[in-house]
This record gives C-alpha cells, structure tokens and sequence, in this order.
C-alpha cells in the first residue's frame, strides 16, 4: 500500500519535474536534452532490444559527474572481462550525461535514468532488456529496484556508501528503503563502516571492496599541462576546488580582508557549471581583477600584486586545475555539505587542506589526514592561513605532495575486485 502512494506521488509529480528540468536548462542546455526519455519514450536512434549473438547489454547507472568519473574504471575493466558487452549508461544530471559520452563505443546507448513510476520502469527496461544492472554509490529508487525484480534483472549496488548522516534520514523513510535494499541482488560497500549500515537496512552485503575512485586515472596530458603552466610562473597557486555556495563569498571576504594572502595565485573551480558566472560576479564584486579559464589560450595569465582570481570555468579539466596548483581546499567541506572528492587531488599529487565536513568520504578524508596527504582546518580563514604557510615551506610542500602520490597508490584495487564479482554473478545465471 505505502509503495502504491508513493508511486501515485511521482506520478503526480511529473509535471513538476518537467519545470525543474525547463529552469535548469536555462543555465544548463543539456537538461532539454532528449526529456520524453526520463518518462521511458525513446526514439528510434537509442538502441533496443538484444545485441548481437553472443553480445550481453550491461546497464550502468551513474547519476551525476563524481559518479560517472569512478564508473570510467570499472567500464574499462568490464570491457576487458566481457569483450562482447554492449553498454548502456544512464544519468541523472546533465554534466553527468556529458561526461558519460566519453565512455561510449559503437553499439553503446546512453540515456536519461527514468522517472521512478512503475510505468516508465516498465518502458525503461522492455526497450533495453539488460541482462544486468549496475547502480553507483547510492542510487535506490523503490520503483526501479521493483521493476528489476519483476523483470528478472540483476540489480546490484557498487562502490556503494550510506553515510551516518544518510542512514538516519534513510530509517525515517525506512517503509520506502528497506524493501528497495533488500531487493537487491547484491551490494558491494566502500568501507566497513558503509557496509554495517547497508547491512541494517536489510542489503546483501557481498564485499567490501574500497573506494573506485582510488582506480581513476588522471588525464595525463592535462596534467602535464597543468604542471607545465604553473613552472612558468613566479609563484605558488592556491586553488578552491570544486566550490559550492556559501563557499566562494565567504574566501573572497578573507581575501580581500588579508593582502598578504596575494602572494600566492588563487584559482577557484566551482562544483556547478550553473554557478560559473554567478562566481564571477561574485569575485568582481570583490574589487579582484577576474581571469576565465574559457579565455585562455596557453595558460592563465601573470597576475600582479592588485589582486587577481582565476576561474576554472570549464568541464572535465580537473586534472589540468590539480597540475596548476599547489595545494588545494577541499570544496563542500567548509559548509555542513559532506565534501567532495578529495582522491582526484591526490591522484594528481596535489595536498589537501579539508573543513569539518567530509561525511560524504569519511573514511578517504581520515586516510589521507593520516598519511600526510591532507590536513584538517576548522574553517575557511584557518585554510587559507595554512595553505599560506605550507606553498611557502618547500621541503613540507614536497613532503605533502610525495605523501599524497603514496596514499593514492596504497588503495588502488577496487576496480578488480569489483568486476570479478560482476563476471562470477552473470556467470551464474543471469540473462
């Protein structure tokens, strides 16, 4: 009874999503992208029904961009273990969707992930008839996972996490989670601690395999290219990565406020492409000289003493942001927001100042802190006191840098570890 509601809740609901998508795509085009598909209608052009002989359709679902990136590994390895899979990727985000494209291959679908209606659940996988179904980090819908099992499809939780913040707003919906998590085929935790709380709201906890995120390969010639630019410069580069509201106004105030601070280039590079000029209008109104990424042709420009902010307006760059700095502040972790990705970073070399709040990778913030390749600060002026200090102590920033390149080797596995359990389960009978 209580799942009927709630399917006759999104089904109401359908007309206020289609506002949603229409005002994002105001700053966002790629929301009015091909729409009909969220509510399961696909054109002729996005494939359907079996491959070839011999060919198995894995469905992958990751939402956004953080989640598409980790899948990257895992689509690799996949390839290389089912050499006749066909893809199909789904999103839910448009910067999601843009960088899935990259993953592609003839043959290959990708698509928006479908409303959670019994309806477009049911039209969702008539059309595409995966024979399994693969769903990032955290990703359950009630509806989805229920059509799957009517369906006969596999469905499984990889790379997957449950945050103690997560887990008690997930028990308060407890009637609408348990059934969703139990009724998946297997789950596959980051950590120990994922897994316990997984475990208690009724999933089949397989493995604890580790964070994909250790397995990502920076883009090596961005980050060339990044390290290649900053060795033209004078000075040491701070950067504010992936930054989310609240955040840049508030180093902006402290930068403004604390004039030796502009002996180090600043960079910031927000989480939301929608927010890009909204930051730059927030840096202008600073008094700070403003530089884009978008206008650059080799390299961002020497700023001099007046005061200047670089801004990492573009997509899939981060590689090329982690090679220009120095350092970095862990974006998401200054407001009660759980923090972003701070493996990338470290992936790339590059130390990491992190605020009070990175529920969101508890266990990947205590394990870079503990190796040297992060440290902990207790707000925004705290950051920026110690970033200071540390690009101005060669031998410690060389330390940190060193520390940050061993911590991102020690937990690389994941992805191995990961396909093998998705080979044995198809070897086992699924369709």
């Amino acid at each position: 009874m209580m799942r009927q509601l709630y399917s006759l809740l999104m089904w109401l609901l359908q007309p206020a999503l289609r506002r949603k998508l229409a005002r994002r795509a105001l700053q966002e085009p790629g929301y009015l992208e091909a729409v009909e598909e969220r509510f399961g209608y696909y054109s002729a052009s996005v494939g359907a029904g079996d491959p070839a002989p011999g060919r198995k359709t894995v469905w992958l679902h990751a939402v956004s961009l953080g989640e598409t990136r980790a899948a990257a590994s895992l689509v690799a390895e996949l390839r290389k273990r089912l050499p006749g899979m066909r893809l199909l990727l789904t999103h839910g985000t448009a910067t999601g969707r843009a960088e899935g494209a990259r993953l592609l291959r003839p043959g290959d679908s990708q698509t928006w992930q479908p409303w959670d209606t019994p309806a477009a659940v049911a039209r969702f996988l008539a059309h595409f008839r995966p024979c399994l179904g693969i769903l990032m980090e955290t990703e359950i819908w009630p509806n989805l996972v229920a059509g799957c099992a009517r369906s006969g499809v596999p469905l499984v939780l990889a790379n997957a996490r449950l945050s103690e913040k997560s887990w008690r707003q997930t028990q308060r919906l407890a009637w609408a989670a348990r059934p969703a998590y139990a009724s998946l085929t297997a789950v596959w935790a980051q950590t120990q601690d994922d897994a316990r709380r997984l475990a208690s709201m009724g999933a089949r906890v397989q493995g604890v395999f580790g964070n994909l995120k250790f397995d990502a390969s920076p883009d090596a010639a961005q980050l060339a290219s990044g390290r290649a630019w900053h060795a033209r410069l004078a000075c040491r580069v701070i950067m504010f990565a992936s930054s989310r509201e609240g955040e840049e106004e508030a180093l902006l105030r402290l930068l403004a406020a604390e004039p030796a601070a502009r002996a180090a280039h600043w960079l910031i590079v927000p989480r939301h492409p929608q927010r890009f000029d909204t930051v730059a209008a927030m840096v202008q109104a600073q008094g700070f000289a403003l530089s884009r990424r978008s206008v650059w042709q080799d390299g961002p420009p020497v700023c001099d003493a007046s005061g200047c902010i670089w801004l990492g307006d573009s997509l899939g760059e981060m590689a090329l942001y982690y090679g220009l700095a120095d350092v970095t502040l862990l974006g998401g972790s200054f407001e009660p927001l759980g923090g972003q990705n701070l493996i990338e970073a470290a992936a790339c070399g590059c130390p990491v100042l992190m605020g009070p709040h990175t529920f969101n990778f508890t266990e990947a913030a205590e394990l870079a802190q503990a190796a040297g390749a992060a440290l902990r600060v207790n707000d925004l002026a705290q950051a920026l006191s110690r970033a200071l200090a540390l690009v101005q102590d060669t031998p410690r920033l060389q330390a940190a840098r060193h520390a940050a390149d061993v911590f991102s080797g020690a937990h690389r596995g994941a992805t191995g570890r990961t396909v093998e359990a998705i080979a044995q389960l198809l070897e086992s009978g699924a369709r």
